[in-house]
Parts: structure tokens; C-alpha cells; sequence
């Protein structure tokens, strides 16, 4: 399965290293398979404005392309403002919601306190919910004391729960092997 993991913001660097420690439990995984990391800051990204794909820079066009062709995600996303970033709602403005329908996802998030999680229930649940996507339970939410002052990972917990959501993740991915989606 072609796996992305999608790094929702252009700063900072906690998500980023989430998703590195979750490639990581992935290469673990019985079944082997593709992962790519797409980190939004490498793309030049346009506002999403209803026009047509073709219509984009190559960037975006690309960015649209990796999303739509992957069988699985893991999404990582910063909670800034006590919401998901612009670009990554960007990206799913960009998206035609049957490219995302019955495949796995998984979400990591991290914020400033302990009360940002609710941003996953309230925000990113109901739009991937939209795109009919099959969200695992168990999303894993970190916030500051998790990291050090380099934004490293330092909280076992956090690592067992990322290491627990990646177990769930591959037997939704498994699941997902035997639905075929509307066309």
C-alpha cells in the first residue's frame, strides 16, 4: 500500500517528528509498504479557490496527485489558534472527496495545552468524516512537554501510543483491502 504520511504545516518541526517516529513503526509492520512524507513547506501552494485542478501550479497539481493516489495517511497537524492550520485545510479544499473515501487515517496532532485535542473531535474528525475516510480511534495527541527544547521526542508514552496507533492503522488497513467504493 502506498502510505502518506502528510505533515499539515509549513513551521515548526514537532509534527514532522512525529511522523518520522511513526515511519519508523511502520517499516516494523509485517506487510511491507510504500511510505512518503509530504511536508507542506516544500511546495510552492496556491490558494484553493474552486477552480479546477489543471488550473494550479505543477506544485499544486503534485500535491494533489500524491494525495488522491494514496491507499492510506497518517496526518499530522499542529493546533494553532485552537484550530488545523489554513494549509492543511488547503489541502483538503484541494482534494476530490471520492479520492479519500474507505481509506485508513490515522491522526497525530500536537499543541500548545492539554485542551487542544478537542480540535481533532471538532475539526479534522468531521471533515474526514465528510470524505467518508475510515479514522482509527485511537489518534495520539502531544503537546509541549513531550518534546525538549530541540523538539526532540522524550515521553515513552507518547512512543507506545504512536506505536499502538500504528498497529490499529495497519489492520484498518487491511480492512480496507475488501471495500470497494462507490464510483
Amino acid at each position: 500500500m502506498k502510505i502518506l504520511l502528510l505533515n499539515g504545516t509549513i513551521v515548526g518541526k514537532k509534527t514532522r517528528t512525529l511522523l518520522d517516529e511513526i515511519k519508523k513503526y511502520i517499516a516494523e509492520l509485517p506487510d511491507k509498504h510504500e511510505t512518503k512524507i509530504i511536508d507542506l513547506e516544500d511546495y510552492e501552494l496556491q490558494f484553493v479557490d474552486g477552480r479546477p485542478p489543471e488550473e494550479y501550479n505543477e506544485d499544486m497539481q503534485q500535491l494533489i496527485k500524491e494525495v488522491e493516489e494514496a491507499n492510506a495517511y497518517v496526518i499530522a497537524t499542529p493546533i494553532f489558534q485552537g484550530s488545523i492550520p489554513g494549509t492543511l485545510k488547503n489541502v483538503f479544499d484541494a482534494v476530490s472527496p471520492l479520492a479519500m473515501r474507505y481509506k485508513p487515517v490515522s491522526i497525530v496532532a500536537n499543541g500548545g495545552t492539554l485542551q487542544h485535542h478537542l480540535v481533532i473531535e471538532n475539526q479534522l474528525k468531521p471533515i474526514l468524516n465528510y470524505f467518508r475516510c475510515m479514522v482509527t480511534p485511537n489518534y495520539v495527541y502531544t503537546h509541549t512537554n513531550h518534546f525538549s527544547t530541540q523538539g526532540e521526542l522524550i515521553d515513552e508514552d507518547v512512543r507506545n501510543r504512536l506505536k499502538e496507533m500504528t498497529r490499529v492503522f495497519n489492520q484498518y488497513m487491511q480492512m480496507s483491502q475488501e471495500i470497494e467504493p462507490d464510483k
